[in-house]
């Protein structure tokens, strides 16, 4: 017998009834929603651990009821309907090969692996079937297969990317997700009843391809209507591009590369230089056109400094005298800093910027004055004045980078052929296996982890905590106006998670399951690394974007 906590009582049951028969009997009213509207239980916390419905109970421990609409709830809804897609499709054409490519807005992009063109009949097909196996109310149990029986099955499915993902572990069992006789990895937990799964929006999109909605946050009920972004789609498609070409398009395919030195050496050369060779084009762009401002923008851990200095050198090299500004020195006072909803300081508000000071500094230096910039000390959380002078000419440009670089108010009155603006993020293209995405936001939560530890002193639990808030910020303050850019550049290099593995995996062990809510965030990003060969730090060029992360950048942080 083992004891379950759960709502305040204790309950003794036997070892190995699963979690779902524990609520089943001991909370029957709660179980009793099955479909999306009536918001059932998908999941538990074991001490923590998600845990899906049907995994079995092998020691006490406190337990809390995930519901559908909860945070977490949330994200195995989303990575449910996409294995419910991988199972439909292969139930429909079992001789083609389904591949997740990326998100995109509200959705996820998926193509087949032989460009097959999904018509609109194909995906009313497809959505019928989805919507069956929804009505059929199927159970999606966790698995455990042998590692000789997974690659068996794997195998037989012609599953590469996935035998190519197990080829770097020795673990004896493999974690699994069954539908009838269909098994797929997961690194996350899925909802445990296709019953649950009946929201979502399959449409065609690109050339070949299908965009799989779901709803968001703001209205959990409905799907909102489709708002596309051509620009984010066509650098996804470009960076996918790179990926076929530089022949690494999954993680299996990279771990291969990284047990030999001469070729991994040689890949993140080439990785480095598709991306110095991109953001040369944009240089040339920018010279090209009577531009005098430069405005840089992305969410956090997108590269934005690293990436303005790499411009400043290249405009340089143009003939152009450019000067970096940070949006980040123009922070005010921790005092005039604007409360959030949450009564905490929100840095993340263009209020949190003192907008007249730094508009009055871009009219000086466009006017050719001298001007004294500011800086500002994150430790004592204030501005400060080092005495040295600035200015532009005729030619110069002024670099400006920051979370705010894009939005209309920062600059109201610059609306002209002077400015141009660049969308940055680290839009991972590469993915764990074909069904799997190794997620633009953990990379750059990945990278986040690794600099503020050595930047910051601060442990991963601290980065953890703050990461809600940031992510809110980039949603309210970034994202909605990214299609302003004249050009969007992804920051991600292909090879950087076995980099970041080395530190981020040390880090993200010093969270416990004391540590609730966010060591859920720390076991799954741990769980990825896990399958993730690990290279050092030394074989990062010096001028590498990622060195503003890892440290020993030759540019400045």
């Amino acid at each position: 017998m083992i004891t379950i906590g759960y709502k305040q009582k204790n309950y003794n049951v036997s070892k190995y009834c699963s979690l779902g028969e524990f609520l089943e009997k001991y909370d029957p009213e709660a179980m009793k929603a099955t479909h999306y509207q009536d918001n059932p239980i998908v999941a538990g916390l074991a001490n923590s651990e998600l845990l899906p419905l049907s995994a079995r109970l092998n020691h006490s421990f406190q337990l809390e009821a995930v519901p559908l609409f909860s945070e977490l709830g949330k994200r195995i809804y989303r990575n449910s309907i996409c294995y419910l897609l991988t199972y439909a499709t292969r139930v429909l054409f079992p001789e083609r090969h389904l591949v997740i490519c990326h998100s995109l807005g509200d959705g996820y992009y998926f193509t087949f692996e032989d460009k097959f063109v999904t018509t609109s009949q194909t995906i009313k097909q497809i959505s019928a079937k989805m919507h069956a196996l929804s009505d059929e109310a199927l159970p999606i149990d966790r698995n455990f297969l042998s590692y000789d029986s997974a690659l068996k099955y794997f195998t037989e499915q012609g599953f590469a990317d996935t035998i190519r993902l197990l080829e770097y572990t020795n673990d004896p069992d493999i974690e699994c997700y069954r539908i009838r006789d269909y098994f797929d990895i997961s690194m996350e937990v899925l909802a445990p009843n296709t019953s649950m799964l009946s929201l979502w929006e399959l449409k065609p999109y690109g050339d070949n391809g299908m965009l799989l909605r779901y709803p968001r946050s703001s209205n959990i009920m409905e799907i909102r209507p489709f708002k596309d972004n051509p620009l984010l789609f066509s650098v996804f498609t470009e960076y996918k591009e790179w990926g076929r070409i530089l022949g690494v398009q999954s993680i299996g395919d990279l771990d291969r590369i990284c047990y030999d030195e001469k070729k991994i050496r040689d890949y993140i050369c080439l990785s480095e230089s598709l991306q110095a060779r991109k953001i040369a084009s944009i240089a040339d762009d920018i010279s090209s056109r009577p531009v005098r401002i430069v405005l840089i923008a992305g969410p956090s851990s997108s590269g934005k400094t690293t990436f303005a200095n790499k411009l400043c050198v290249q405009l340089r090299m143009l003939g152009h005298d450019a000067l970096r500004i940070s949006l980040d020195d123009y922070y005010v006072s921790k005092d005039k800093t604007p409360i959030g909803p949450d009564g905490k300081p929100d840095y993340e508000a263009l209020e949190a910027l003192d907008l007249d000071l730094f508009r009055q500094n871009m009219a000086d230096l466009l006017n050719g004055d001298q001007v004294q910039l500011p800086k500002y000390d994150f430790s004592s959380l204030g501005r400060f004045y080092d005495g040295k002078q600035s200015h532009l000419d005729s030619e110069s440009i002024a670099v400006v980078e920051g979370i705010h670089g894009l939005d209309p108010q920062l600059l109201p009155s610059f609306n002209d052929d002077s400015v141009y603006r660049i969308y940055i993020s680290a839009l991972t293209q590469i993915n764990l296996d074909d069904h799997t995405r190794l997620s633009t936001t953990d990379s750059r939560l990945l990278r986040r982890l690794v600099r503020d530890s050595r930047t910051r002193n601060t442990d991963a639990l601290a980065t953890l905590r703050m990461w809600p808030s940031v992510q809110e910020g980039a949603q309210k303050y970034i994202f909605p106006y990214q299609n302003n850019a004249n050009i969007m550049l992804n920051s991600a290099l292909d090879y950087e998670t076995a980099v970041l593995a080395r530190f981020a995996v040390p880090l993200l062990k010093q969270v416990k399951p004391t540590n609730e809510e966010y060591y859920t965030t720390a076991r799954r990003l741990l769980k990825i690394l896990d399958f993730i060969h690990p290279i050092k730090s030394s074989l990062v060029p010096q001028d590498s974007l990622l060195r503003e992360f890892i440290g020993g950048s030759e540019l400045g942080d």
